[in-house]
């Protein structure tokens, strides 16, 4: 697919400083002539417009890859089940979104271009299409919370049990709606691994503007029900690797980080993990006491914390990708990376220089609002 990739590409390129306005122009075109579909998309519109486009940028990078394309695509449409969508909407969405795309490039959008976008989007809805037909599982799961504590101001850490089994892997996210924020799905990392009990516990940072976030640090109680997507993401351990591990963290990417190391618990015994946690202070280091007893009670364990704003902290200090390039080599490793997007990009470049196997590297950079 690599030509129908660069075409892509090319015909992007005429639009993507106007991609706000395309996201607008898409969403305006779609509800004017369908206007039942409003009701299938949250009040506040604003991020959803980042989602659109988001999504059509994974689209092309995943283009020339096409069993991650094929996976990408199929999650995404099981999870589009939480929103009803039904195989009669995708062609309305590709009508608008043609329309969009034209609109904002002018006179310099061609029949190519046209064809090109139109055979992408007709492969990526009959395998969203195909995905969502082939999960029997339900639209999404209703959960009770159990237990919610604030770690820090805008921290917290709460644990549900959905109502009936919710079947994911370790380093797995699902979206949730709470009751505060109707129609709102945001997603998060579970923070462990599949338990008897059922019960999943996330860990959650609330963001200046976020709507869904803030809802669940600072309004969400016990005995409240929200609502869990189906799981997704592909950055869970590797079965068939008997090689070390180096996972980096920072902020709540240590959801996945935990829920990884909690399934290792159960039955490592020869590989040696090294912990790497960054954050600006120590102060944001919510949840130490809980990792330092996982370290002791397990040696192959090492948690190594750096800080990037505090001259005085008698620790690591710096960014932590530079504090875990300083603890290498690292080249007969597995890496596993999540947290903030210019923490995860910043570390997948320094592997990069450290010529560490794209194959062995997996990452999470979820942004959560």
């Amino acid at each position: 697919m690599s030509h129908l990739s660069a075409v892509l590409k090319e015909s992007w390129h005429l639009v993507e400083d106007r991609q706000d306005r395309v996201a607008a122009y898409f969403y305006a075109r779609l509800f004017l002539a369908n206007p039942q579909l409003r009701d299938l998309f949250p009040v506040q519109m604003d991020v959803q417009r980042g989602r659109l486009l988001g999504a059509i940028v994974a689209t092309i990078q995943n283009l020339d890859d096409p069993a991650r394309f094929d996976g990408y695509l199929r999650a995404l449409g099981r999870d589009h089940r939480k929103y009803h969508v039904t195989p009669e909407h995708y062609a309305h969405v590709k009508t608008a979104l043609l329309d969009a795309l034209r609109a904002h490039a002018g006179d310099r959008w061609t029949s190519v271009y046209e064809q090109a976008w139109g055979d992408v989007y007709d492969l990526t809805a009959r395998t969203m299409i195909a995905g969502a037909e082939e999960d029997d599982g339900p639209p999404y799961w209703h959960a009770e919370v159990l237990d919610h504590e604030r770690r820090r101001a805008d921290v917290a850490v709460f644990t549900c049990r959905p109502l009936r089994p919710l079947r994911y892997r370790a380093g797995q996210y699902v979206s949730i709606e709470c009751p505060h924020q109707p129609r709102l799905w945001r997603p998060y990392s579970v923070a462990n691994a599949p338990r008897p009990d059922d019960t999943l516990e996330f860990h959650v940072r609330s963001t200046g503007g976020g709507w869904v976030s803030s809802a669940l640090v600072r309004r969400l109680k016990v005995g409240e029900v929200i609502r869990l997507a189906a799981p997704m993401g592909s950055m869970i351990l590797d079965p068939a690797s008997r090689r070390d591990i180096v996972f980096v963290s920072g902020g709540t990417g240590l959801a996945p980080v935990k829920a990884m190391l909690d399934e290792l618990t159960r039955y490592n015994r020869t590989r040696w993990i090294h912990l790497f946690r960054g954050e600006r202070g120590h102060d944001d280091f919510y949840d130490s006491e809980e990792l330092d007893l996982l370290a002791e009670a397990h040696p192959w364990l090492t948690v190594v914390r750096s800080v990037s704003a505090e001259p005085d902290y008698p620790g690591e200090r710096g960014a932590v990708t530079d504090v875990m390039s300083r603890y290498g080599p690292w080249r007969d490793h597995d890496f596993y990376v999540a947290g903030p997007r210019a923490m995860v990009n910043a570390t997948l470049t320094r592997l990069t220089e450290m010529r560490v196997p794209g194959t062995r590297i997996r990452y999470d950079a979820l942004t959560s609002d």
